[in-house]
């Protein structure tokens, strides 16, 4: 009787048999599954069982065969032997693997790359065969990243060629895929709109004035609906989602047009297109906002709606602005997940949530939140309304634009093209069965007119103003010229606010804090220093600044019948604001000190936002 043929050994369930023979890894270049989870057994990373699992599920499908071991490790999401309770991720098992080819370890942050730099290095073609991906050039080195490691046939011929020493890194093989394909593409996108518009005939040497700027501009562009430009605007707005910007500005200059993210207050650069690039660009958005193409002289207004990477619809609000060398283009992202949040994601401390829901959640009067641009009224207004919009209320806004698109609420924009203003536009809304009114800003004294008016007949009004503090609010609507008897019996409260950034959660470190800084911040408040809070480090999460995204301080003043009777035709502001103070306004300052004993933010960040002390 023949004998049956004997089945192959599994290497996994061999485990035993090798267990003190160190396994080496890449002896044939590349990583194969087999030695890459002996090695995990071996190195108490992952558990025998959860290795027999992985391997019998690699087997399941053909397209999971082209995929990279660690990756396909990851995806199951086997227990981290070493950190019970945790899964083995990607990052880890990249770690380990630096460690095992003795190279650092690199997690690429795309936004200090130089793009147009690094893809001049070698062909798409020779990095997508060696799965290699150049990240920094220097004169005398080029740093490659890789997830293979022990794959070193490149190495040599690429120093050869390049004449220049080759510095080897371990990334994440789904960041190295990805970033090959986005950073050759959009470069290859970028010079083949290029060639295009070289070919249309573009000498940007024609550009002698601001005038024949506009005037070449009429003569014709190639086409904002070109591939390769519909990439490139495409790639710019998931780009900017994914690093988290609160703007994109595209500014034309005469070599070469800049494109720069606001991330966390900062402005940060981020990448150059050629002049004919930024052109061609400029028009592709202006297409997607509903703008006028053929009008480059005057500034245009438009809106985009897109989805983020997770699916979620995001709205961009564009401003266009002629400049010497064309149009500056800015869009500011509105991201429902990020405009609006509930009250304690917004920055309120318990007390502070309880004095706002006790001015908002009247059936009338007015409530002003008031700040600088950019520090954060939108989200308050826009998070508060979202709160008080229930099914049996007519929440009602007019704005100049409308930030953002929301279905719980009826929303109207201003245009004064037509006399459309904001007193005209709530002038509408009172005949429209309104019991919330939102202003979008009040400017002048018509609009604050009727936002008196609409309180006068029941109405809640919820409004801002640019003033750098909550009793100023009262000074200001009284140069406007409300009378101050009318303001006596309407306004409810004044809310000042600003943006401070957050400690980046990933490294941030306990640290004691600077008495002279703690008083300087306090300032003549009798708070007691704590005695640790947290400091910056930085890290790869927060690109090394230390910070991670931005929360709100606030000053809340609530009138109230003794602060009522301070507001007169002559009020004095010195002495209204010292009222406030003490009827229990706290002020920014002392908003801010909080935050700092939460350990939230620094005493260094809150002192660069706060107004100054007289």
């Amino acid at each position: 009787m023949a004998s049956s043929p004997q089945r192959p050994v599994d290497a996994v369930s061999s485990l035993s048999a090798v267990a003190t023979a160190p396994v080496k890894l890449g002896l044939h270049g590349r990583l194969e599954l087999d030695e890459t989870l002996m090695a995990l057994v071996q190195d108490g990373l992952l558990a025998v069982d959860d290795a027999r699992r992985i391997r019998a599920d690699s087997r399941s499908g053909k397209d999971k065969l082209a995929l990279h071991p660690l990756v396909l490790v990851a995806n199951l999401k086997p227990v981290d032997q070493r950190n019970p309770g945790k899964p083995l991720g990607l990052e880890v098992l990249t770690q380990w693997l630096a460690e095992k080819a003795s190279l650092p370890y690199l997690r690429i942050d795309p936004m200090k790359i130089d793009v147009a730099a690094v893809t001049q290095v070698i062909s798409h073609q020779y990095a997508t065969r060696y799965r290699i991906l150049p990240v920094a050039v220097a004169p005398d080195k080029v740093v490659i990243a890789s997830a293979e490691p022990f794959d070193t046939r490149w190495v040599h011929d690429l120093g050869h060629i390049l004449r220049r020493e080759i510095e080897r890194m371990v990334a994440s093989p789904l960041d190295v895929n990805r970033y090959l394909t986005e950073f050759f593409g959009v470069q290859r996108s970028i010079q083949r709109a290029k060639d295009a518009k070289s070919d249309a005939g573009y000498d940007p040497s024609t550009l002698l004035n601001f005038e024949q700027l506009l005037e070449l501009g009429k003569a014709g562009d190639i086409g904002a609906d070109d591939r390769h430009v519909v990439h490139i605007v495409d790639w710019l707005l998931q780009y900017a989602l994914d690093q988290r910007a609160s703007d994109i500005h595209l500014e034309p200059r005469r070599d070469a047009g800049n494109i720069r993210f606001r991330i966390d207050g900062n402005m940060i650069k981020v990448f150059e297109f050629p002049p004919p690039v930024m052109t061609a660009v400029t028009a592709r958005i202006k297409i997607l906002g509903r703008m006028d193409l053929a009008e480059k002289r005057r500034p245009q207004d438009g809106r985009i709606k897109t989805r983020s990477p997770g699916g979620r619809e995001v709205e961009l609000r564009l401003s266009t602005m002629p400049t010497a060398f064309g149009e500056k283009i800015v869009m500011r992202i509105f991201d429902p997940d990020i405009v609006v949040k509930e009250f304690r994601q917004i920055g309120f401390s318990t007390d502070e949530e309880n004095l706002w829901r006790s001015m908002v959640e009247r059936p009338h009067g007015i409530v002003l939140v008031t700040g600088p641009t950019g520090s954060g009224k939108t989200t308050t207004l826009y998070s508060t309304l979202k709160h008080l919009a229930t099914p049996d209320l007519n929440v009602c806004t007019v704005e100049d634009p409308i930030e953002m698109v929301s279905p719980e609420f009826n929303q109207m924009q201003v245009q004064p093209a037509i006399d459309l203003d904001f007193a005209a536009g709530v002038r509408t809304l009172l005949r429209q069965d309104p019991d919330i009114i939102m202003i979008g800003e009040i400017r002048d004294l018509e609009t604050a007119q009727m936002a008196v008016q609409a309180s006068l007949t029941g109405h809640l009004v919820l409004s801002t103003l640019h003033t750098n503090d909550a009793p100023t609010a009262v000074t200001r609507l009284l140069d406007l010229g409300v009378p101050h008897y009318l303001i006596q019996s309407t306004l409810t409260g004044v809310v000042a606010q600003r943006l401070i950034r957050t400690l980046c959660p990933h490294c941030k470190t306990g640290l004691a804090v600077d008495p002279r800084a703690w008083d300087a911040l306090t300032h003549r408040w009798n708070l007691a220093l704590p005695e640790r809070t947290q400091g910056p480090v930085g890290c790869l999460e927060c690109r090394n600044t230390g910070y991670y995204g931005r929360t709100g301080i606030y000053e809340m003043l609530r009138i109230t019948p003794k602060m009522r009777q301070l507001i007169l035709a002559d009020t004095d502001l010195v002495r209204f604001g010292e009222a406030a103070l003490g009827d229990g306004m706290r002020p920014l300052r002392i908003s801010a000190a909080a935050q700092v004993a939460r350990g939230v933010t620094t005493v260094a960040e809150v002192m660069t936002v706060l107004p100054p002390v007289d």
